[in-house]
């Protein structure tokens, strides 16, 4: 339920703690998706041999078999959109909330997070950079995850250029793939730092939580000096 009469600097933080709710739900939809993929790992579970035949038909079948097949290719396709919708939603937290702390630490007031969208009506990811946390305790952790959600996000472009070219020798084959491999980590690494970035905000508001906790006691201090004495 909407909370009536937010100060911005609280209905800020829920935009943010929505994004990350929003990401850790599809995080755990995948976590959950992979589970279930491996419950029907060939290499791990045995297929009974058993057939059935069907009247009027020469052919015999596996019925376990093709049930294991049939929902191999679902759980796997259920993992694969799980993973793409989880690295959608952790890259929105994590820019959304860079965004975020930009704006606090240029002196505006936003009330939520904005992102630009595109003709479609797709969110596009702000910048993810933090600059100005000279003071913030936890500032080398959050740099360090900057620079670890960069390097998956450059491997996955690069590991796609590759994979586009009409021919690629076999030195860049291996180059595409460990790319590749690098850049599956971009949904948890967007999602470790947009929890650090989380933190950032929390620094980057104190002085306008403080300045709103000064002006309500002044607003109190106030009344009170100007109701009438008995």
């Amino acid at each position: 339920m909407r909370k009536p009469d937010q100060h911005w600097t609280e209905s800020l933080y829920d935009s943010v703690y929505a994004l990350h709710e929003t990401a850790r739900e599809y995080q755990l939809a995948h976590q959950a998706a992979q589970i279930t993929a491996s419950s029907v790992d060939f290499d791990r579970r045995r297929t009974h041999p058993g057939r059935i035949a069907l009247a009027g038909r020469t052919v015999t079948s596996e019925p376990h078999g093709r049930a294991q097949r049939i929902l191999h290719r679902l759980y796997h396709a259920l993992e694969s959109e799980t993973q793409r919708q989880f690295e959608e939603a952790a890259l929105l937290y994590a820019s959304g909330t860079a965004w975020a702390v930009r704006a606090v630490l240029r002196g505006e007031h936003p009330a939520h997070v904005v992102f630009q969208t595109t003709d479609r009506g797709d969110l596009v990811p702000p910048s993810l950079e933090i600059p100005g946390l000279v003071t913030f305790s936890e500032g080398p952790a959050l740099d360090a995850a900057y620079d670890a959600l960069v390097r998956c996000m450059q491997a996955s472009e690069y590991g796609e250029d590759l994979g586009g070219q009409e021919y690629i020798s076999d030195h860049e084959a291996t180059q595409m793939h460990t790319a590749l491999d690098i850049a599956r980590g971009t949904a948890a690494a967007a999602f470790a730092y947009g929890l650090l970035a989380q933190r950032a905000l929390g620094f980057a508001l104190l002085e306008p939580r403080r300045a709103r906790e000064r002006e309500i006691a002044l607003a109190r201090a106030t009344a009170q000096t100007e109701q009438p004495s008995g």
